[in-house]
């Protein structure tokens, strides 16, 4: 048998509180009930409770730890065999192996479901709460921004309706009560978790309540200013822009970001103003080649290269 303090994963100075710790997360984890005809599970399931009889024990820990007893808790000699214990009703099959107090199994079961559980008196089975299942859903920016309803099937063929939230990001996870694994024996079935893949917009970026984009304009509409159409995830919305405006400047639409959702406000939508010149044509060209203009300004000033 292998060393009871690397089966649990605990130091040879650990205290007692680790080590219960410790056995009550692998018993969750592999027990036979919870993982059926799964013989890699409910092996690690014993070695468990088998390292935690012995160093759940003082007297026994300590003589352990001296080296007067091997990690099966006997002097010489195999270490001890399941059979009899797994060979018992299931559910009540492993509550009196080496090392389970049913409390303790109990307690696991209660904190893994969310209610008592496990082996009643006589072996009987309490109900049980099924396992919560995990799916992903995938939808689109202005869905997850502005909030929808979504359609997932399941791999089984049943169809699920997903309300998104306004607001959803990327990797948030959505609960459905009551739409994950059936209970055991009548207990209540656990629920869908969906994690949600948001994906890219052409040319919308989110950060964080905000949306940012990329706004180009003419020439004409960057010098002289006036109205311009801007879209935003609610629709196109009408903004002016100041006159005389550079590439670069930004202008904000406020609440016309991401849409408010619990207690966050609804964000704003920042246009970064991108000039675009286009073709010339022959009475532009003309005009540029006599323009003279009366506070001559060099664009580049101070991007001089250093030596």
């Amino acid at each position: 048998m292998d060393d009871p303090y690397k089966i649990l994963g605990v130091a040879k100075g650990a205290s007692q509180d680790e080590i219960r710790r410790a056995y009550r997360k692998l018993a969750k984890q592999h027990h036979p009930d919870l993982n059926p005809n799964n013989a890699a599970a409910e092996a690690r399931f014993k070695a468990a409770a088998s390292a935690n009889a012995l160093l759940s024990d003082p007297e026994k820990r300590a003589r352990f730890d001296r080296g007067e007893i091997d990690a099966a808790g006997a002097e010489r000699g195999p270490p001890p065999n399941y059979r009899d214990y797994a060979e018992g009703g299931a559910g009540g099959r492993y509550s009196g192996a080496a090392g389970i107090n049913p409390e303790d199994l109990n307690d696991i079961f209660a904190n893994l479901f969310g209610q008592r559980g496990g082996a009643g008196p006589g072996g009987a089975r309490e109900a049980l709460r099924g396992q919560d299942e995990h799916y992903t859903l995938t939808l689109s920016f202005l869905d997850a921004v502005n909030g929808s309803t979504q359609k997932l099937t399941l791999p089984d063929g049943r169809s699920l309706e997903v309300r998104i939230p306004p607001g959803a990001a990327d990797g948030r996870v959505v609960r459905l009560r009551g739409q994950g694994g059936a209970g055991w024996n009548g207990g209540p079935a656990g629920d869908g978790l969906i994690t949600l893949h948001v994906t890219p917009h052409p040319f919308f970026k989110r950060d964080g309540q905000d949306i940012r984009l990329d706004l180009p304009v003419t020439l004409k509409e960057a010098v002289l200013g006036g109205p311009v159409e801007v879209p935003t995830p609610g629709g196109p919305v009408r903004m002016r822009i100041p006159p005389g405006s550079d590439s670069g400047q930004e202008l904000r639409l406020r609440g016309r970001g991401v849409a408010a959702h619990g207690k966050l406000a609804a964000g704003d939508l920042y246009a970064r103003l991108v000039v675009m010149v286009g073709k010339p044509d022959a009475a532009l060209e003309a005009f540029l080649r006599d323009w003279a203009p009366e506070a001559p300004v060099d664009p580049r000033a101070g991007l001089e290269g250093g030596a």
